[in-house]
């Protein structure tokens, strides 16, 4: 998908076509979306177009998810209440 963006963007001016895969990015692809996109990139990003490449450093990368799922928030015990 973010190969499709870059695809998109090689129509536009050369001066935006970084920063306008970024924003997109930035703007439409939820925290898990980017995950991936980065994992991917870290891994060597291998078949990315380099104007992806390129604009990765202007995407926000999401935090680590914590925890391992219900009842790992501060403050929380877990399980189901009332048991």
């Amino acid at each position: 998908m973010a190969n499709q963006i870059a695809t998109f963007f090689l129509s536009q001016p050369e001066s935006v076509r970084t920063n306008g895969v970024a924003t997109h990015i930035n703007k439409f692809w939820e925290p898990r979306m980017r995950r991936h996109l980065f994992e991917h990139l870290d891994a060597g990003g291998a078949g990315l177009l380099p104007l992806v490449v390129e604009a990765s450093t202007l995407i926000r990368r999401p935090a680590e998810p914590s925890g391992t799922g219900m009842g790992t928030k501060e403050g929380t015990t877990g399980g189901v209440s009332g048991r």
